[in-house]
């Protein structure tokens, strides 16, 4: 039997809101602890800034493990750890942990991959003005790649909202909790396609935010952006000129 129409969105609401909780505090966290892991992975490497072939190996390696587990193995496998550090099996807490440890590890090898794209004669540059580690990963590495770190970060967030919905199997709510004891488990056709009309449109906005901040961050934009104002030279456009503009900004 289906659910009257008139009272689905009380049976969706709830359920966005603890969806959007939990891919918010994951996703929190995975930036927070992606980015230094992905820096470090990188820069650890044979010609990296802190090269060091035994720590890249190990954690690479461990890094490469969380990858390579698919989502609902690890959730499992975590089940003793995760009820260790939250008290629970159940419920969001339970499964923010299997989804950070997940979401941390593709999105290390996210950031690793983007600053490879960062061009080596800036960062040449930048040690040649006498620049430290910290200030090449930040005012050069970092600073370069984030378009792509952005487009990797939407890409990580819908990844995301596809664990959440995993997750629900095991009670964490949500989308996913809604659509297995509603939809599925009852046979609620009109459940069923209302959480999948949501879910194709939270992953379509996430899609299109995400775009639009890595064009907005994309130094090329800047650039045609500045062409197409009179007022505008390369002295005023600080992204106009990458090699001049990195000496100027480690000069002060």
């Amino acid at each position: 039997m289906n659910t009257p129409l008139d009272q689905i969105p009380a049976l969706i609401a709830p359920a966005l809101v603890d969806t959007l909780l939990m891919v918010g505090i994951v996703m929190t966290i995975v930036v927070l602890l992606g980015v230094p892991i992905g820096v470090l992975v990188h820069n650890l490497a044979p010609g990296g800034l802190l090269e060091h072939r035994v720590a890249h190996t190990v954690l690479s390696w461990v890094v490469s493990t969380g990858r390579s587990l698919p989502f609902l193995v690890l959730m499992a496998a975590l089940v003793p750890f995760t009820r260790f550090v939250t008290g629970t099996n159940i419920g969001i807490r339970a499964a923010v942990v299997p989804m950070v440890l997940a979401g941390t590890a593709f999105f290390a090898r996210i950031v690793e991959n983007s600053l490879r794209s960062v061009p080596p004669n800036l960062v040449a540059v930048a040690q040649a003005s006498g620049a430290s580690p910290l200030q090449v990963i930040t005012t050069v590495q970092l600073a370069e790649a984030t378009p792509s770190i952005i487009g990797g970060l939407t890409i990580n967030t819908i990844a995301m909202i596809e664990y959440s919905a995993i997750a629900g199997t095991i009670g964490a709510g949500g989308i996913g909790y809604v659509a297995v004891t509603y939809g599925y488990q009852r046979f609620d056709h009109a459940v069923m396609i209302a959480t999948i009309v949501v879910l194709v449109a939270l992953v379509a906005l996430v899609q299109l935010t995400g775009d639009a901040l890595a064009r907005a961050a994309d130094p090329r934009t800047r650039r045609r952006s500045s062409r197409t104002n009179p007022r505008s030279n390369s002295s005023a456009n600080p992204r106009s000129n990458p090699t001049q503009n990195l000496e100027k900004t480690l000069v002060h």
